[in-house]
């Protein structure tokens, strides 16, 4: 691949990147306003994904600036820094969300609505569905692991949007009991996994990852 066609595809890289950054923002701030005020336990802790969702993405962007300058062949102490803080932040996150769902199920709490929630999850679906078939595409030209495994973290964003999505549905027409803190059970057990896989990547250092996401 020429020099300058290399560049062009890490620049854009970096622009999808940022776009995620700023996406998973404005995502956490609305969802964890209107998850707190509709006390829907599970659009919060969507929310709460988006904000450590932001910490990998700087992580990323750190990483494409590195690939801009110069080869790189292993992760330096910024991006292992912060794979852990993203990794330490999921467990938090998951336990969270446990003792969170058994309070919720223990005073039979239900959600004054989940509507935001359905139109969050609308949004994130789209939204993730592009950044990921673009950074998977950006990612295989330039045959680099890194971009392509931020793809599927992407994809893994993207499958937790469908859990925010049926379960504010499910609850919104038919008011299931319980429903928003099961749907709130099954991020927490994504928020498990991706926790998991940043330490693992954090300890290996490697650029090339085995598990599905960097």
């Amino acid at each position: 691949m020429e020099t300058t066609d290399f560049n062009k595809k890490l620049n854009y890289a970096l622009i999808l990147s940022v776009i995620t950054i700023i996406y998973n923002t404005l995502e956490g701030l609305v969802s964890t306003f209107f998850g707190a005020s509709d006390e829907t336990l599970a659009l919060f802790g969507f929310g709460v994904d988006s904000f450590v969702e932001v910490l990998s993405g700087i992580g990323i962007a750190h990483m494409i600036f590195r690939m801009k300058r110069s080869e790189i062949k292993e992760r330096d102490r910024f991006e292992i820094t912060a794979l852990r803080i993203t990794g330490s932040a999921l467990y938090i996150l998951t336990i969270g969300l446990i003792v969170g769902a058994g309070i919720a199920i223990l005073n039979k709490s239900e959600p004054e609505t989940t509507v935001v929630g359905i139109i969050i999850a609308v949004i994130s679906i789209l939204t993730m569905y592009f950044l990921y078939r673009e950074k998977l595409k950006v990612g295989e030209k330039l045959q680099s692991q890194p971009i392509i495994s931020d793809a599927k973290c992407t994809k893994t964003c993207f499958y937790l949007s469908f859990i925010l999505l049926i379960s504010s549905g499910i609850y919104e027409i038919w008011h299931i009991p319980y429903i928003d803190a099961i749907g709130s059970l099954g991020i927490a057990w994504y928020a498990f996994k991706e926790g998991r896989e940043a330490f693992q990547n954090a300890k290996s250092k490697s650029l090339s990852c085995a598990s599905n996401c960097c």
